[in-house]
């Protein structure tokens, strides 16, 4: 690249049934430890499509399949932590799933604490920042296709 500007591409999974969300508390990861998140997130793999990655994701840490088609696109957002570090430089891309197949459990307890589902209006704290951005839009259904953080 000219600019040697480069984003790291990851995938969020909003796991919904009514007005709640499935999240996990992180821990163990060296990032946000002791938030809650998304119930299942990660970094796209090279060659790897969004879409199968979301997929991979659900089923690595939640051991569910989602089909592509229930997968609904929420939002891009393009972030950065403001310090010029590639890996903090990133493009996430949110789906709301309503239908899956097999019970969400927690699958990776080296990497999650406990799984919860919160009403978007009574959200646990703390929330890692750019996700509870998503959160907060969704709960009041004004989600905008496209958000930045921290610029």
């Amino acid at each position: 690249m000219a600019n040697g500007f480069s984003v790291v591409p990851s995938a969020y999974v909003l796991l919904r049934r009514a007005d709640e969300v499935l999240l996990q508390l992180r821990r163990g990861t060296g990032y946000r430890d002791g938030f809650w998140a998304c119930g299942a997130a990660g970094h796209v793999e090279r060659s790897e499509s969004v879409l199968d990655a979301a997929r991979r994701e659900a089923a690595e840490e939640l051991g569910i399949t989602v089909a592509p088609e229930d997968l609904r696109p929420l939002t891009v957002m393009h972030r950065t932590g403001g310090d010029g570090r590639p890996v903090n430089e990133r493009v996430d891309f949110f789906f709301e799933c309503r239908r899956w197949s097999g019970q969400p459990r927690l699958v990776e307890p080296d990497k999650a604490a406990e799984l919860r589902w919160a009403g978007l209006g009574a959200l646990p704290d703390p929330v890692v920042p750019h996700e509870l951005d998503v959160l907060r839009l969704l709960g009041t259904g004004a989600v905008a296709p496209l958000l930045t953080h921290g610029f």
